[in-house]
């Protein structure tokens, strides 16, 4: 510490007035806010590995001469173990965001818009950052490669996939781990810088203007710096965005995660050739899955073997990215993909399985919030009595059975018919699904004509709930038929009643009458 404040001397001319450790960032560095008198501060660092330090201090320089929202790094000592830097101020995106991950994965506009923020900029990290960088100087090594990519597989495998005694074969499982090291090293265009730690923990949010120097009504001008890239090296892009949004804890949902996919896609395209959208999100496939491979180790080792609690609650919900994987692509691995089938299967890691499938924060009798519970009866919201702000209730029906009551004394609301759309219900594989099964909402999607059709009922929607928000109305309520009230309808009404929850931040409650399931998203602040 000492030698810190001499460093902070040397720099500013006099000693802080006060100095406040920081907290613990899961490394051996520390950290330190040092003060001056009139409220000026800057960050401090002490590690206790020079090459480390110089990483760091080698890629903030660069990225900063490269205008990319960094730290500027403002004075090192002459041995590299210890560095001032401006600072950021202590607000991250994972604090940022906090309230979505709480909800269960709803997360507000507000939220989003920073999240969508975040995944624009990386590829300014990647690629700009890429430009005249010396990876010589990066630590532990230059470049991602095929025994990096072994090292971590063999991690999961000796620290999480032995601990829970799933028999297997090693020497077959060790040749699909150099299959999957080969494939994901490929040589080709989408070198750049890897940041390799890229998560909401490492991305600081500081208030500020938008371009052109006004304030976003979503993010209030807010603006996101990165920090910690110091484990940082040559490699794939896929890497990043795998890690950041297929990170277990963050509970984003498919449908987030897809326009988050999207968002940095588009943001790609400005800074180098992609490939095809569908050539890309197979070769992110590879990342997700070596990702997911890459933490369950960590938790296996943080868990099981040093005991802390938060690793081994952490390793169900990355299992369900594991099982969700498996359900959504085909891997040219089969016997790591057979190990895989099978640990998924064990009974210890069951039980997310029925919440983590898609982020809810909704208020069920149910672990599962698309199940009835037995004792619930059919499904239908008793007399509603209305107090307070707006309540939005959302109905999915079949018209062979007629178009539900309303039991609000309000006289109803808008009907919506949803037969005029492709039916998934016509075909084998979709039948004995519903409109909240991936499957079918892939179809729907995919076909397209759903999305046409809701994207009338969101502008109508928007218009008449904006404006009863305005004169105080306290109930309103929309309904969606289709032939069997399973399909087209489920998904027209959930995905109106997430638009609406989302969008205005009031209370919708949900019925899928035919399908015996209620649901409630809460208002949000």
């Amino acid at each position: 510490m000492k030698k810190l404040i001499e460093l902070y001397k040397q720099w500013s001319g006099a000693e802080p007035q006060n100095v406040i450790k920081l907290p613990g960032a899961g490394s051996n560095r520390e950290y330190f806010r040092m003060e001056a008198s009139e409220g000026h501060s800057v960050v401090g660092c002490i590690g206790t590995s020079r090459d480390e330090n110089h990483a760091f201090v080698y890629l903030a320089r660069h990225f900063h001469q490269r205008q990319l929202p960094v730290p500027e790094v403002l004075a090192v000592s002459s041995d590299e173990l210890r560095y001032l830097q401006t600072d950021l101020g202590s607000v991250s995106l994972f604090d940022a965001i906090r309230g979505g991950r709480e909800a269960g994965g709803r997360y507000t506009l507000r939220e989003q818009a920073l999240l969508r923020q975040a995944i624009r900029q990386l590829p300014e990290i990647q690629l700009r950052g890429d430009r005249g960088l010396d990876y010589q100087n990066c630590y532990p090594q230059p470049a991602f490669d095929a025994d990096s990519v072994l090292f971590d597989l063999n991690y999961f495998k000796y620290c999480f996939l032995k601990a829970t005694e799933v028999d297997f074969h090693e020497l077959k499982l060790e040749a699909d781990f150099r299959l999957l090291a080969k494939d994901l090293t490929a040589a080709g265009d989408e070198q750049c810088f890897l940041y390799r730690d890229f998560q909401a923990r490492n991305i600081m949010v500081r208030d500020g203007q938008t371009e052109g120097g006004g304030r976003s009504k979503v993010n209030d001008g807010r603006k996101c710096y990165f920090i910690d890239f110091q484990g940082g090296r040559k490699g794939p892009y896929y890497y990043d965005l795998a890690s950041f949004l297929w990170q277990a804890s963050a509970k984003y949902s498919h449908k987030l995660r897809r326009e988050l996919v999207y968002e940095y896609y588009n943001s790609l395209k400005q800074y180098t050739e992609v490939p095809s959208p569908h050539k890309f999100v197979e070769r992110l496939s590879l990342f997700v899955l070596f990702r997911q491979l890459q933490v369950l180790g960590a938790y296996g080792f943080r868990g099981y073997f040093e005991r802390k609690q938060h690793f081994i609650e952490s390793i169900p919900p990355a299992m369900q990215n594991i099982r969700e994987l498996l359900q959504e692509r085909r891997f040219p691995y089969p016997y790591l993909m057979d190990v895989l089938e099978r640990l998924a299967s064990l009974p210890q890691f069951q039980q997310i399985q029925a919440t983590a499938s898609r982020a809810d924060g909704y208020k069920t009798t149910d672990k599962n919030p698309y199940k009835p519970h037995p004792q619930d009866g059919p499904a239908t919201f008793s007399k509603y009595d209305a107090q307070g702000p707006l309540t939005v209730r959302v109905f999915s029906f079949s018209y062979r059975k007629g178009i539900p009551a309303d039991d609000s004394g309000n006289g109803g609301g808008y009907v919506f018919d949803c037969r005029s759309t492709h039916n998934p219900g016509r075909y084998e594989p979709y039948k004995q699904l519903t409109g909240l099964d991936e499957p079918v909402i892939r179809f729907l999607e995919d076909d397209g004509e759903i999305l046409t059709f809701l994207d009338s009922v969101y502008k109508l929607a928007d218009a008449h709930v904006r404006r009863y928000i305005q004169r105080g109305f306290t109930n309103l309520m929309f309904a969606f038929g289709c032939t069997g009230g399973q399909h087209r309808s489920v998904y027209s009404a959930q995905h109106l009643a997430e638009h609406l929850n989302s969008k205005f931040g009031i209370e919708v409650h949900v019925c899928h009458r035919e399908q015996n399931i209620m649901l409630t998203l809460p208002a949000r602040q």
